[in-house]
């Protein structure tokens, strides 16, 4: 069965025969009968520039050719008719989205799925909700919330706009890096619970990463939320920016209250492109978008599908994103397998190249893996980092983050800098060869980031 079902005027949207009346999904949508071959694959991404290895997919994702062609058809129809798109189309296209991510996700309902432009949107309409229960008294001032020190920067500077202000005391969940073990992560956390208990206050929040971005590990996300169950927390928030495509990601599994993942990163929408999931509870309150519009009171998947005159078409493509991920064997979950897979090996191929470390165990890394550089390039901070990532990208074509880490007290030669590379279905070996070949260069040349301006 086709994964987008429309039934408007017989358009040929999203590629999909726009006959089909059937405005439910099946279940488990079926893969396709052929698989994509290495030529079609190479076609979908020849967008790309040639000759840089492209070995950053977490920040940014990518969007194939066949998605991109499908986004341009919902722009022109919007163009052609506006207030026909507006009226007859858009709302039946969201809804076809969710009931996509409904099940990709295993949510009990398809409205307990909202689409929004990103992770920190979603993030925006849960702070946001947590700050009126501040400031309507439902929680005390000084009472806590929770989040983990790599939470994503943006997330971190939400939190400030509107717990902190509102009257909450956020609490920082101290992780070591390297991180040798899951068990690490969970006694940090059950520390900072402990912490937001102090004199009688409750902790009213966490906010979860289930992958951290900078450094890159997966976070233990079920027995953290199990945790915040057993230690009474008021509202569970994962924040997965890397989630659909990069880890398991099964809503009846996590059990939090929210959760929300970027469909831009690792699924393969055009950004911009995101779902956060609100489970069904009497306990929660009722949640609004932060840009309010003319559907503001009916349900927050309502309000989020239209906050005013915008391009709309990222969200509209997710049934056509389906069909291509269903090319691949496996659908989505082959495809984060495999990228498991050789991104780890190319981790360690690195790290044994520059006699380094991988940045965690490789069952804590998803689709993306830190590895330590070679301590002799001198990566001295945070502007050092970026100034030899800038170095990286202009001199060589190697397109990758790197996070610098304090060296621990008596270190000898400690290990500052660690890069994170990523792996996607467009990945090449030789991508990562390069980036092993122009660091050994450096290393060779006797450089250091002293040099860099």
């Amino acid at each position: 069965m086709s994964s987008c079902h429309h039934n408007h005027h017989n358009m040929d949207i999203n590629g999909c025969d726009a006959k089909i009346s059937d405005t439910h999904l099946p279940k488990k949508p079926k893969l396709s009968p052929t698989l994509i071959s290495d030529t079609e694959l190479e076609s979908e991404f020849s967008h790309h520039v040639q000759n840089i290895a492209r070995i950053n997919n977490g920040s940014f994702g990518c969007c194939p050719k066949s998605v991109m062609s499908a986004q341009q058809k919902w722009q022109l129809e919007f163009l052609k008719q506006p207030d026909d798109f507006y009226f007859n189309r858009l709302k039946e296209g969201i809804l076809q989205s969710r009931l996509v991510i409904k099940d990709l996700v295993n949510a009990d309902h398809v409205d307990e799925i909202s689409i929004v432009d990103n992770a920190t949107t979603a993030a925006a309409i849960v702070l946001q909700s947590v700050a009126w229960d501040f400031i309507q008294g439902k929680f005390n001032k000084g009472d806590a919330a929770v989040m983990l020190h790599y939470a994503y920067g943006a997330v971190k500077k939400s939190v400030e706009a509107y717990v902190t202000r509102a009257g909450g005391y956020v609490i920082e969940v101290e992780l070591p890096f390297p991180v040798n073990s899951v068990s690490e992560i969970i006694s940090e956390f059950r520390r900072a619970l402990e912490r937001g208990k102090v004199n009688g206050r409750k902790v009213r929040l966490a906010v979860i990463d289930h992958v951290t971005s900078m450094p890159s590990v997966v976070i233990p996300v079920k027995e953290l939320v199990k945790i915040c169950r057993e230690e009474g927390v008021d509202k569970v928030f994962v924040d997965a920016a890397h989630g659909i495509g990069c880890v398991d990601v099964d809503m009846k599994e996590i059990g939090a209250d929210f959760y929300t993942s970027n469909l831009h990163k690792w699924f393969f929408c055009p950004p911009a492109a995101a779902f956060l999931y609100c489970r069904k509870s009497s306990e929660i309150d009722d949640l609004h978008h932060p840009v309010v519009s003319h559907e503001y009171g009916n349900g927050l998947a309502i309000e989020s599908a239209w906050i005013g005159t915008r391009d709309y078409s990222a969200q509209l493509v997710i049934p056509k994103v389906l069909e291509f991920v269903n090319r691949f064997e496996g659908g989505i979950e082959g495809i984060k397998k495999r990228n498991h897979k050789v991104v780890v090996e190319m981790g360690e191929m690195l790290a044994k190249a520059w006699g380094t470390h991988l940045g965690s165990p490789p069952e804590m890394c998803s689709s993306m893996i830190m590895v330590g550089l070679p301590a002799s390039l001198g990566i001295s901070s945070d502007s050092v980092a970026l100034k030899l990532r800038t170095h990286l990208r202009n001199s060589f074509s190697v397109e990758v983050p790197i996070y610098y880490r304090a060296p621990g007290d008596g270190v000898v030669n400690p290990v500052t800098g660690y890069a994170r590379i990523s792996h996607q279905v467009y990945n090449k070996p030789d991508d990562y060869y390069r980036f092993r070949d122009a660091i050994n260069q450096l290393v060779n040349d006797k450089f250091t980031c002293e040099l860099l301006s």
